[in-house]
């Protein structure tokens, strides 16, 4: 019997678009209940019998989600009152409920109790700044990064133009209980591509890359192949220079004729729902220029979903619908809403995701591009922006809507590609690549079995 994660990556991603099939109700009322070990039960019944194929995919692929979706949510209720309580004056259990009805702490049902997304305290403080200054161990709050950041955006519109040159090196490494001595590893770690970013240079692979793709396909990796005899680490080093123009952008200046390309759906997120064509029509109203369209895209936004952090991408079935559906999301989410809004509205939008780099903070990123004639290419960093409007920034929340700032690695130009070459198995990420990848040759590696790290070893204005 064919099981997902057995599959080679290429099919995979095409089966992906199942997603979009609904789940028999049996079946979903015992994954609403938390009760997976049921739900797995009766999706093996049903894969023994004669379905019809678009079935058989979806619940090949809900196998998968299942064995992902638990370990997302590690924090029982009283766990998680705990957690607040030992981090946050006078935590009640009555303000732990308001946050879980509010939908501010995210929450599923095991075996039919309430668990708390491991992530759900992180979330709380970077958004309610009503809980972070309650902290009873106060945090670094990014003042100096959003100086830096801010200095950028002020120098990119006097000078008119940004660029930097960006020396960088990434590790990925094998957690104890992932090492299988003498096993065969096969590992894809992200390098960046050529967009923005020019004169590329890949500097170290340790060990030795057995292959590094071109730095025009879509999803760029530096490919290992070697024989685990003991805790090993991957790394890569490389420098690049980052180059970017100010859009001083006028509504009345917009072109007549518009591309249709990069309008397209792509199964199983980037789709027409009726509610998102409710949604799009709604924001856009009669208006018929594109570039003041994206604006309305972008406020809307940015002024109403809530900054989150999330479970993995792989166990949602429909992204941005998610997002609209729920208003919060993180950057990926909230990127994923405007690409598809966009779309909609016949405004050509695309991917782009890697690294936020400065000197103070490195990190997985997403942010969008959108085509307006004659401006070209424009980009939009909705996550960047809403997090601005929060804290009373507009000077900020409008230069993410056109501009960007230089402090990027940029290592996916497409969402949903492949790695060249492909995984074997399921990637912990089937739709984008910011920490790496790993397998063996009869197993995959869970995220939560490797760790990545960062390290800015240069950066220059030029």
């Amino acid at each position: 019997m064919t099981n997902i994660i057995n599959l080679g990556g290429e099919k995979m991603l095409k089966d992906l678009k199942y997603l979009k099939v609904n789940l028999p109700e049996d079946i979903l009322k015992l994954k609403c209940n938390g009760n997976f070990a049921g739900a797995q039960k009766l999706i093996d019944r049903r894969l023994e019998k004669q379905i019809p194929t678009a079935m058989r995919k979806r619940l090949e692929i809900e196998k998968e989600i299942l064995r992902t979706i638990k370990g997302e949510y590690t924090y029982t209720f009283q766990q998680a009152l705990q957690k607040m309580q030992d981090n946050i004056e006078n935590f009640s259990r009555e303000e732990l409920t308001e946050l879980q009805d509010d939908g501010q702490a995210d929450w599923i049902l095991v075996d039919g109790q309430v668990y708390f997304n491991d992530s759900f305290f992180g979330t709380l403080i970077k958004t309610r700044s009503d809980l972070e200054v309650r902290l009873i161990n106060k945090q670094e709050n990014g003042e100096e990064r959003d100086d830096f950041l801010n200095e950028n955006i002020r120098k990119t519109r006097e000078n008119k133009e940004s660029s930097y040159f960006i020396h960088m090196k990434t590790t990925l490494k094998l957690k104890d209980e992932a090492l299988r001595k003498g096993g065969k590893i096969r590992v894809h770690m992200p390098l960046p591509i050529n967009c923005q970013q020019s004169n590329i240079k890949i500097i170290k692979t340790v060990p030795e890359a057995k292959y590094i793709a071109d730095e025009n396909y879509p999803s760029r990796t530096a490919y290992f192949e070697t024989s685990l005899e003991e805790s090993r680490e991957f790394s890569v080093e490389y420098s690049y220079e980052s180059h970017l123009k100010y859009n001083d952008l006028d509504a009345s200046k917009v072109s007549k004729d518009q591309p249709d390309f990069d309008t397209q759906e792509l199964e199983p997120h980037i789709m027409f729902t009726p509610y998102i064509a409710e949604l799009a029509k709604e924001i856009v109203g009669d208006e018929t220029n594109p570039l003041i369209n994206a604006r309305k895209i972008y406020d809307y936004i940015t002024e109403n979903v809530k900054y989150s952090f999330m479970r993995a991408y792989s166990t949602i079935t429909n992204i941005p619908e998610y997002c609209a559906l729920n208003l919060k999301g993180d950057c990926g989410v909230q990127a994923l809403l405007f690409i598809t809004l966009c779309r909609y509205a016949g405004i050509p939008a695309r991917w782009q995701s890697g690294l936020a780099v400065t000197p103070y903070h490195i990190g997985p990123h997403d942010w969008v591009q959108f085509y307006v004639a004659p401006y070209g290419w424009l980009y939009a960093d909705p996550s960047f922006g809403g997090g601005a409007l929060r804290k009373g920034n507009k000077e900020k929340w409008n230069f993410y809507f056109g501009n960007l700032d230089p402090f990027r690695m940029v290592a996916n130009s497409e969402f949903q590609h492949e790695f060249d070459p492909p995984k074997k198995f399921w990637r912990h990420d089937p739709y984008d690549n910011q920490v790496g990848e790993c397998e063996y040759e009869n197993k995959e590696v869970r995220r939560k079995e490797f760790k990545a790290e960062y390290e800015l070893i240069e950066m220059k204005r030029l």
